[in-house]
């Protein structure tokens, strides 16, 4: 293997626009009816999590749906807000309401990556479950063939935490310095450089975050040579 390339997802490969409107519209809009259809099945570890989180525990799923639709508003990244996220999403990526949205420049540099010899990974703060779908129903055809892998909260850690990357460096079995780290968040390659990684930032047009020193910063993966120094 060649090294590995790791990428966020919102305002890396994706627009923020879209993970905010499309996914959190979706989560936000169904989110009381299916708390209380599967309040006894898969919603259960959601509301059990979400009553201990917020310290209310006779919470009932109407009350618990206000809370988790309040940190969906705050971008509060709690685990059971991302694993009800994850699951009612999944619905809609399978019925079609859904789909992935990549910057154009995204997929063909991800395939000639992967030709190369590269092993792509996601490390993303919402689920794997999201994350899978995200890349497998993405508009222009499925991604997930060129992915080996997908990193998230609940596996790796806060993504502005070195010892997250240290995590995923020791998943992926490779040395920090041949892991390349594409985010569009200056706090997270800075935890990702102080774990040894190699980074380049990603500031496209219309995003938030701008860009910070020290890091190099480009807007499109096509001006990305992940055999070369960043």
């Amino acid at each position: 293997m060649t090294g590995a390339v790791v990428v966020d997802i919102e305002g890396t490969t994706s627009p923020t626009a879209a993970v905010r409107e499309d996914l959190y519209g979706y989560t936000r809009q169904r989110l009381p009816a299916w708390l209380a259809e599967n309040s006894s099945t898969a919603a259960a570890p959601v509301l059990a999590a979400t009553r201990e989180l917020s310290g209310r525990p006779d919470a009932d799923p109407a009350e618990v749906a206000a809370i988790l639709r309040e940190w969906l508003d705050s971008d509060v990244k709690a685990e059971p807000l991302k694993t009800a996220q994850g699951l009612i999403c999944a619905e809609g990526f399978r019925s079609g309401a859904l789909h992935g949205e990549f910057f154009s420049d995204v997929p063909p540099a991800l395939t000639a990556w992967h030709a190369a010899g590269f092993a792509l990974y996601v490390y993303s703060s919402g689920s794997i479950r999201n994350q899978q779908d995200w890349f497998a129903f993405a508009r222009g055809g499925s991604l997930s063939g060129l992915i080996s892998g997908y990193f998230d909260l609940s596996t790796a850690g806060g993504k502005r935490e070195s010892s997250s990357y240290d995590k995923i460096a020791g998943a992926i079995g490779l040395p920090s310095e041949r892991i390349l780290f594409l985010s569009d968040h200056p706090d997270e390659l800075d935890a990702a450089t102080a774990a040894g990684w190699r980074v380049v930032g990603l500031a496209r047009p219309g995003e938030p975050n701008p860009p910070r020193p020290p890091h190099r910063w480009v807007d499109t993966f096509a001006d990305i040579d992940p055999a070369g120094q960043p």
